[in-house]
């Protein structure tokens, strides 16, 4: 296998300065047609400007699949004339289309009904301190480089016994620039790095196949795990899942691994965000102050982790981010608010327009104990280890989930036989109230912060 160093963590100075003058250029911009906007009658207005490029390889048995290069950008306003609102986008930067951007903007608040809720954010709530959150970590790696990469993750993993086939493997580097600024006189800038390998194996024959995969996402390329690495986990989870069977229908407990724990905690989020909320279509709704999980059971948004993958001094609407309690206790402390659904809600914004930053579950248990991935399957005993999930049977409304899944059939703290073709049930109301243990084998490839959550009970639908 090629000898492959990942490797490139400080940006190179001429990097750097071509990041500075792009976001002059955008900041410039910015702040130039909210100008003519004003001028041409509208009360407030804002605009979202971006700049951002990468480089994609996928290889798949040696061969390179695909190379592309991109550099991408996009300008949206959003005008508002009283309480009437008017939005128009464009990916060309050009002064015509720029114009032709604002000339639509403004016609269409122009004729839109008033929104009581509408507006910018309130001003004094724009943030003012910009701290460095060591986000921009440039990967100078050129196509040759990445293609070697991906063929060395791939022969890594294609060299265990049992492997018979590969899906492929991806190289991703990208880099992207951003201002937001309105005409309360903000201007914000942010500029951050996200870079990923992946790789997916295909072990078995005739008697039956399976597909697994494996990857890495980070802010700096010095902070990947190795071509190796990546390839040994790629065909380890691969090659577990030969022999899988199905269950007989039961209840039992259930251990949700790291990578998918996240999505139990995005499914909290979505029930208190502030679009399901102001529609009624929450089964959350009106929780707030009340216990919606254990009372050990602490969550809380950090927006200003180093190198996060969340991380950000500002929201969507410029409103300043701050560390604050989601679940606190067991109780949830807030919902997730924008300007505009805080608005409708008789609220204020919680700095999360656009979405949540850096949310950390803090492992732990009713019993104060503190677990890694291996002392978790001893407090599962015997259960249902669960690493994949399918379908979209998840109700915010009503809180019912209902999906297919895969994992491994766990016996006294030990895995005894990898499980497909069954479903899992039960109510996320249910689920968050009936959490046993959080886990300290915290999975750091997003916005989410978790270990592996263990669940008292869930019904599971098999044969």
């Amino acid at each position: 296998m090629s000898n492959v160093v990942i490797s490139q963590d400080r940006p190179q100075d001429s990097t750097l300065d071509r990041s500075e003058a792009d976001l002059d250029r955008l900041a410039e911009l910015a702040e130039d047609v909210i100008r003519r906007a004003r001028a041409a009658g509208a009360s407030q207005a804002e605009v979202a400007a971006s700049i951002n490029s990468g480089l994609s390889v996928n290889v798949r048995l040696g061969e390179v699949e695909t190379v592309e290069h991109t550099r991408d950008r996009g300008f949206g306003l959003t005008v508002y004339f009283g309480q009437r609102k008017g939005s128009a986008s464009t990916a060309d930067l050009h002064p015509d289309s720029i114009q032709a951007t604002l000339d639509q903007a403004c016609a269409i608040a122009r004729y839109t009904e008033a929104d009581p809720a509408a507006g910018l954010a309130d001003a004094a709530r724009m943030a003012t301190s910009f701290p460095d959150l060591d986000l921009w970590h440039p990967w100078e790696i050129d196509t040759a480089g990445a293609i070697e990469l991906g063929i060395a993750i791939e022969e890594a993993g294609r060299a265990h016994a049992g492997i018979s086939n590969s899906d492929g493997a991806g190289v991703q580097a990208g880099q992207g620039l951003s201002v937001y600024a309105n005409s309360h006189g903000f201007v914000g800038r942010e500029r951050g790095t996200n870079h990923s390998l992946s790789l997916a194996l295909i072990a078995g024959g005739e008697d039956g196949m399976q597909r697994d995969y494996w990857y890495d996402s980070v802010r700096a390329a010095g902070d990947f795990i190795s071509a190796q690495t990546l390839g040994d986990k790629a065909a380890e989870r691969t090659l577990a899942r030969l022999g899988a069977r199905s269950l007989s229908t039961r209840q039992c407990p259930v251990l949700f691994a790291p990578e998918l724990a996240r999505g139990l905690i995005g499914h909290l989020l979505g029930a208190v965000s502030g679009g399901s909320l102001y529609r009624r279509a929450s089964f959350l709704l009106d929780q707030v102050g009340k216990p919606v999980m254990p009372a050990w059971l602490n969550i809380n948004e950090r927006p200003h982790l180093a190198r996060g993958q969340g991380s950000g001094n500002f929201d969507a609407e410029g409103v300043a981010t701050r560390d604050s309690a989601l679940v606190e206790a067991g109780v949830l402390a807030r919902y997730v608010l924008g300007s505009y659904s805080a608005r409708k809600l008789g609220l204020e914004s919680t700095g999360n327009a656009g979405g949540i930053h850096n949310l950390l579950v803090e492992p732990g248990s009713a019993d104060g104990e503190r677990s890694g991935f291996d002392g978790m399957l001893q407090r599962l005993g015997t259960g249902l280890l669960l690493t994949e999930v399918m379908g979209q049977g998840v109700s915010t409304v009503t809180g019912d989930y209902s999906r297919g899944a895969a994992g491994f059939w766990v016996e006294n703290g030990r895995i005894a036989f990898p499980v497909e073709g069954i479903t899992i049930a039960a109510n996320l109301r249910e689920m968050f109230a009936g959490i046993v243990a959080v886990g300290t084998d915290v999975d750091p490839r997003s916005h989410i912060l978790t270990g592996s959550i263990l669940l008292q009970r869930m019904t599971v639908a098999g044969e």
